[in-house]
């Protein structure tokens, strides 16, 4: 039987696709996870059904969008100019991985995933990379998210490199948020040669990963590693 693997979608107000109110996923997440040998289910944003929907999953993707967490989740006295709020699908984000921290499941959080997840963890936000990292590199990559954008280097031994299988890897690259501070036990396990985190993850658990890029789309042969072993960590959480 396949690990049960939920992944939460987008959510857009009417308009383009829609007259009402819409969700949406891109195709590649969920034909990914199924490729690594897991069932996709999306999951629609309701916090009440946070309990159902834990109960039936194995493990959680928080997938990436246009959108950014509100820096009052960590503490931040202001909001830079650029920053675009999606509050109910945070909240809801919010709910699923706090509660799959609480269970112990496998958690792999993608781009805005990842950043999310530091959040829960007690952590801090990059609000715009070219105003605080001096000298960053283009990590909105000027080239299509098919193609790779930098590399990132894994720390030795990390959760991160025995995943991926290397300690460095191509990655496509679509952000303007990163991790700042890491929350308490979590390890910066991925950088950018800029020094910015590009992996996280929480030690002493199954599998909690987070990954600043899109390894749906496996830019390299690192991507389907990762989901690969995301996926195994479900079915050995069933």
């Amino acid at each position: 039987m396949r690990p049960r693997i939920g992944i939460t979608l987008d959510s857009e107000d009417a308009g383009g696709y829609a007259s009402l109110p819409w969700y949406a996923l891109r195709r590649n997440y969920c034909d990914a996870i199924l490729a690594a040998g897991g069932l996709p289910l999306p999951l629609p944003h309701h916090p009440e059904a946070v309990g159902d929907y834990l109960d039936m999953i194995d493990a959680v993707v928080v997938t990436g969008g246009a959108f950014d967490v509100d820096p009052a989740l960590f503490g931040a006295a202001t909001r830079h100019a650029t920053v675009k709020l999606k509050t109910a699908r945070t909240a809801f984000e919010y709910a699923m991985v706090r509660g799959a921290l609480d269970r112990d499941l496998p958690i792999l959080g993608i781009c805005g995933g990842e950043q999310l997840l530091n959040v829960v963890l007690g952590g801090t936000l990059i609000q715009h990379i070219p105003d605080e990292v001096p000298g960053a590199l283009a990590h909105e990559q000027p080239n299509p998210r098919t193609e790779p954008g930098h590399a990132v280097t894994a720390a030795p031994g990390s959760l991160l490199a025995r995943a991926a299988g290397s300690e460095r890897f191509a990655v496509n690259s679509a952000h303007h948020q990163a991790v700042g501070a890491v929350g308490p036990g979590v390890l910066a396990s991925g950088v950018a040669p800029d020094g910015v985190i590009e992996a996280i993850e929480l030690t002493g658990r199954r599998f909690v990963l987070g990954v600043q890029w899109h390894p749906e789309y496996h830019i390299s042969p690192a991507d389907a590693a990762i989901l690969a072993a995301f996926v195994a960590a479900a079915g050995e959480a069933t």
